[in-house]
């Protein structure tokens, strides 16, 4: 039996360092929280498997100050070509309206990966690599965890809370117990990163199908840019002699799924990359050279690999001191690139809020809102996926606007949840947006809806305008936004919304003023309000969060709307937000 140390306590400790662990102790870290993050792999894996990055998550590592990193190294996705038994039927162009402040981005994995783990290190927080979670148990005060290091040796860690980020096969879920309802798709597939020498516009994704004569689907190619001179990451349907079914692999339910370490692992979970062989070139060219709507020759095989598809997701997301996000709650096809995505905002929504608690800002019951948030999020999107692998995006039954902006996950919402109840007659809508939330600047900004950006706000002493997301970046906690036309009123109400803060014993507020497009445009009123103040000399501000009259709007760490109410009042929601959070 291996020797056992005994390490000190952690506030968190995160098992999986993937996009989504990192994106946790990225947020934990930033709001000062401790944090260890363990991953048994020893280094990041060289592969280009989740490339897709949505806009809103590009909006959430602008809080970080990350998004610009993150861009430099990315290629944009200007929009997809989908042709049909050698004809083009679609092109969907990616275009955004012009308040949202990013477009489709790709990047490999392991970029993503990268720039993640250098974020988080300068925040004092280094991978432990070659670290893996064997077992763990949770009491009143918090979990105990045995870990095996790279050495050999066996560590006793005690953490206040636990977070499984450990993929579709993961040792969290699995010691919960939860359950992972689902199944797998018949299909394999292989996926490889290679280079085109083709005439196809540059930035454009392509998916081009076969149809039988009985109209289904026999044979698939899709082609996602990543960053370089025609470089994509090709996928397509396995030929006989690479499949794992054809008795080249360890076996034909799963039980040949790697893990990303070469390693064949048994389990039940028939997802993710495949032990056996890896396809070559020629392999990749062949479909290439049936399906590609322009002639093309392939060179520079970076990467390969057969792998299997499951859509699943846990019965719960969270069991008391202990939580499960990305892969290790939810898994599904990668059409749309939602997987990663959602994860990310996993991460998000459940860090701020253990940051309040382990802080004493608000009370432990809070953390039930994660799975109350989250898990209807994930269920929508392991059934639009699967719908969508099935019967393609262009199937879809919505206005090409909707789906495109669901796609960019900017109409993910909180509405009618825990800490946005509907009333007062205002919406509690499905989250994701359904036919009840088509657009991504609703008419009327609600609680839980996201907090969208805007152009054209001027402060003394800036020869520029900014956006709010500049004026945001960096803040860590819950955002008062105050818009109105008369800065005579901002110290009282600044006063007032910190007094009940105070009184709540909930989280601080920081206050910022928004001034009317029509205020006075006198910048000694502007720099006598006692908080930041901005200046919406467009309008835009008001044409997007649509206030009735002066107007108090406060922002979660999340970028997400906790609540909005008029202001001086007697009375108002914010007391009611408060006490959700309460300690």
């Amino acid at each position: 039996m291996a020797p056992v140390t005994h390490s000190g306590t952690t506030d968190v400790l995160i098992a999986g360092a993937g996009p989504v662990g990192l994106s946790a102790a990225a947020e934990l870290r930033r709001q000062g929280v401790r944090c260890r993050l363990v991953d048994r792999l020893p280094a990041r894996l060289p592969y280009a498997k989740a490339v897709g990055i949505q806009p809103r998550t590009l909006e959430i590592w602008d809080r970080m100050g990350l998004a610009r990193t993150v861009l430099e190294a990315a290629a944009v996705l200007r929009g997809q070509l989908i042709y049909v038994n050698g004809r083009e039927r679609a092109r969907i162009e990616l275009a955004l309206p012009p308040e949202v402040p990013y477009e489709f981005a790709a990047l490999p994995q392991y970029e993503t990966e990268r720039l993640l783990e250098a974020y988080v290190a300068g925040l004092g927080t280094s991978v432990e690599r070659g670290t893996e979670l064997l077992s763990f148990t949770q009491d009143q005060g918090g979990v105990t965890a045995r870990l095996r290091t790279a050495s050999g040796t066996e560590e006793e860690v005690r953490t206040g809370y636990l977070i499984g980020c450990d993929g579709a096969h993961s040792t969290v879920r699995k010691s919960l117990g939860l359950t992972y309802e689902g199944a797998a798709f018949d299909a394999e597939y292989m996926l490889g990163d290679v280079e085109a020498d083709w005439d196809l516009p540059h930035g454009y994704g392509v998916r081009s199908t076969h149809l039988a004569a009985d109209g289904s689907t026999d044979d698939v190619l899709v082609c996602i840019p990543l960053p370089g001179p025609g470089r994509y990451r090709m996928s397509m349907l396995v030929p006989p002699e690479l499949s794992m079914r054809a008795g080249t692999g360890t076996g034909t339910t799963g039980a040949g799924d790697v893990r990303g370490d070469g390693v064949a692992h048994v389990d039940d979970v028939a997802h993710g990359l495949e032990s056996g062989r890896a396809p070559e070139l020629h392999h990749i060219q062949a479909v290439v050279d049936r399906l590609a709507p322009r002639p093309a020759v392939l060179s520079r095989l970076r990467w390969s690999s057969v792998f299997r598809i499951s859509h699943r997701i846990v019965d719960r997301y969270s069991d008391d001191r202990v939580f499960v996000a990305g892969d290790a709650a939810h898994i599904h096809p990668p059409t749309g690139a939602q997987g990663m995505n959602t994860g990310i905002q996993d991460a998000c929504n459940l860090a701020w809020k253990l940051a309040l608690v382990i802080r004493g800002e608000a009370g432990p019951a809070l953390l039930t809102t994660y799975d109350a948030e989250r898990r209807p999020i994930g269920e929508e999107v392991v059934g639009r996926t699967v719908r969508h692998a099935t019967q393609g995006i262009e199937a879809d039954p919505d206005a090409p606007r909707t789906v495109l902006l669901r796609e960019a996950q900017l109409l993910v919402n909180y509405r009618g949840g825990p800490l946005a109840p509907a009333t007062n007659g205002s919406p509690g809508t499905p989250r994701l947006g359904d036919a009840h939330t088509p657009s991504v600047s609703p008419a009327t900004l609600s609680p839980g809806d996201r907090a969208p950006d805007c152009t054209g706000l001027t402060s003394s002493g800036s020869a520029y305008p900014w956006r709010l997301f500049d004026v945001l970046r960096g803040r860590t906690g819950h955002v008062a936004l105050l818009y109105t036309t008369d800065p005579a009123t901002v110290p009282t109400t600044a006063e007032t919304l910190h007094a009940t803060a105070t009184a709540a014993a909930g989280p601080p507020l920081e206050v910022i003023a928004v001034l009317a497009r029509d205020t006075s445009p006198d910048l000694s009123a502007q720099d006598a309000v006692p908080v930041p103040a901005y200046h919406d000399t467009t309008g835009e501000f008001a044409r997007l969060y649509t206030p009735d009259g002066p107007t108090a709007y406060v922002i979660r760490p999340d970028g997400h709307l906790a609540t909005r109410f008029p202001f001086p009042a007697p009375t108002t929601p914010l007391p009611t937000y408060l006490a959700a959070l309460s300690p």
